[in-house]
């Protein structure tokens, strides 16, 4: 993948409210790319790479999931050329809040962030 494949057409899709960040997804012919600002630097920020086939993937196989982590996601999941990381699976799981098709789960007091998945 070349620098100029990978950023070239991106559409922006959404974003995505974490705890202390605001994660901005845009989708590209066969990925999206996660970004996000930093709080301390101006003018400087993060982003993350995710294979539209993983979000495919964990859409497909983690509907209606409820309370979900990043962490449980990347133990479970099946296909690990998918989801290398614990970091690409909230990644993924950021991408699909952005798409509306998950989104936060307040009910929970732990410092992990829980997801629910749409079914």
């Amino acid at each position: 993948m070349t620098v100029s494949g990978l950023l070239s057409n991106l559409q922006y899709r959404g974003e995505a409210v974490g705890l202390r960040q605001t994660y901005h997804v845009f989708e590209g012919s066969h990925h999206f790319v996660v970004l996000s600002f930093s709080r301390t630097k101006a003018d400087s920020g993060n982003f993350n790479i995710v294979e539209a086939e993983a979000l495919k993937y964990v859409r497909a196989k983690f509907a209606g999931e409820m309370g979900l982590t990043a962490k449980e996601l990347h133990n479970r999941c099946r296909r690990p050329q998918y989801v290398k990381t614990p970091l690409e699976a909230l990644n993924i799981l950021y991408i699909l809040v952005a798409l509306d098709q998950a989104q936060l789960d307040h009910r929970f007091e732990a410092r992990e962030l829980h997801f629910n998945i749409k079914p």
